[in-house]
């Protein structure tokens, strides 16, 4: 197991230099990525479809294109991101003036998972850079093709001591984890979560936690039946399930559930074609520990659309199942697969019932026509962020910061978002010298009741 500690001492002292705190460092070194990017995006659809079977189109929508336009909204920004703020300085501070200053951690280590191996590992560090930081990036193993081309292009972009990745295992990620950094950042499960934050309390360390869950979509029955069919299959299915905020099962009206599944069925088809498992294009699981994990959960309840697997190929097609219950073992964690399970429901109640007793979930997505419905949801049910009437597409604004609550994470990024999760807020308070009011001090006469008057 290799020692880290002379990396990361390394990144600290060039970050002790205070090169990164220059804007224009910062702004170059994003200029850099983005070039580079786009020079090896071939590259980068190879290793893709090489290790998930992405399709070219799916590798640039949800991977390549996403990041560039997270590097085009920070080059945007960010010269407005990094200016000190001035805030509103009460009457009992008159002479004074108060500003919030953005200032980067240091040394960031960023931890990324499988499901979007180049994504995640992107996005993050945009916003390490924008906000000044160094980082060592550590991506999955799991997509050994993925890191690979990784590792190359910041290789030949950036010096180690200013930004690194670290390729390896699980031991590479304990053995990261025992040194000392500024800022973690960590995207994927809730297990590795709980390590990662251990890890980090033992040196006081601030985390940023992108984690999972259940992610619940409701679609009552004044929905539109067609257009939600076709939004859920596609949030559900894209990279074949494997996607922290995708539509975990689906609470459907009974009054509408006939038609719902039909068209479910048909939008299922458009998307995939009559047979998924032949489809080219169609995702692939990343391992066969990970296939053995889903491919037993097609024991339970009904299966109505789909069931077919390839385990040689690793290919489990668009599969949807009812009669399923709370009870069963999908119900228990996080499916991260193409399995949807549908329960039925009446009741709105119920529905918000069932969600709230258990973990706060990453994501929620409802389908309704009705503000009264969508407003009883949003009030009652806790979760990371979401959409009405569509599924996914949050995810998409750099002006909403993507994140999770209690068991789905810890803090928030995307746009300005990713700038503030790397930046610390320094407070300062800009005091007169012309004059000193005097009410501070104990030995003011009537000095208590002047006091009291101000601070009530």
């Amino acid at each position: 197991m290799e020692n880290y500690h002379a990396l990361v001492t390394k990144q600290k002292n060039f970050f002790y230099t205070g090169k990164t705190k220059d804007v224009n460092y910062r702004i170059n070194a994003l200029k850099e990525l983005r070039a580079g990017i786009m020079k090896n995006e071939g590259m980068f659809i190879d290793a893709l479809k090489a290790d998930l079977n992405k399709s070219e189109f799916e590798a640039y929508s949800t991977e390549i294109g996403v990041v560039l336009e997270e590097i085009r909204f920070a080059l945007k920004h960010i010269k407005s991101w990094i200016r000190p703020q001035r805030v509103t300085t009460p009457l009992k501070l008159f002479g004074s003036s108060g500003y919030i200053y953005p200032e980067p951690y240091g040394v960031a280590l960023i931890i990324a998972p499988w499901n979007y191996p180049f994504q995640l590992v992107i996005a993050p560090l945009i916003g390490a850079i924008a906000a000044g930081n160094c980082a060592i990036l550590k991506p999955s193993e799991l997509t050994p093709r993925t890191s690979e081309a990784l590792g190359k292009l910041i290789n030949e972009l950036y010096p180690e001591e200013y930004i690194v990745v670290v390729q390896g295992g699980v031991e590479a990620s304990q053995a990261l984890l025992k040194e000392e950094y500024d800022t973690i950042f960590f995207t994927g499960g809730i297990s590795v979560g709980k390590i990662v934050m251990e890890a980090a309390a033992k040196h006081l360390t601030p985390v940023t936690l992108e984690l999972g869950g259940k992610s619940p979509c409701i679609v009552h029955e004044d929905a539109n039946i067609k257009l939600a069919a076709k939004r859920i299959a596609w949030g559900k299915f894209l990279n074949a399930g494997q996607t922290c905020v995708a539509p975990d099962y689906v609470y459907l009206h009974s009054n509408i559930r006939d038609e719902f599944l039909k068209e479910l069925k048909e939008a299922i088809r458009e998307l995939y074609g009559e047979n998924p498992m032949n489809n080219q294009n169609y995702t692939h699981i990343v391992s066969e520990k990970h296939f053995n994990r889903l491919a037993a959960f097609l024991d339970e309840g009904e299966i109505l659309i789909g069931g077919a697997s390839d385990r040689e190929h690793l290919v489990i097609e668009p599969t949807v199942m009812t009669k399923i219950t709370w009870k069963n073992a999908i119900m228990k964690e996080e499916i991260f697969g193409p399995i949807l399970p549908i329960l039925e429901y009446v009741n709105i109640y119920d529905v918000i019932n069932g969600i709230q007793n258990h973990p706060n979930p990453l994501a929620l997505y409802l389908f309704t026509e009705s503000p009264t419905l969508e407003k009883e949801i949003l009030k009652n049910v806790s979760f990371g962020g979401g959409c009405i009437n569509d599924t996914v597409y949050h995810l998409v604004s750099p002006y909403l910061p993507f994140g999770g609550i209690g068991n789905s994470g810890i803090g928030s990024y995307h746009g300005k978002g990713s700038f503030d999760a790397f930046s610390h807020k320094k407070s300062i308070l800009k005091q007169t010298t012309r004059f000193d009011i005097p009410l501070r001090y104990p030995n003011v006469k009537n000095g208590l009741k002047m006091i009291k008057y101000f601070l009530r």
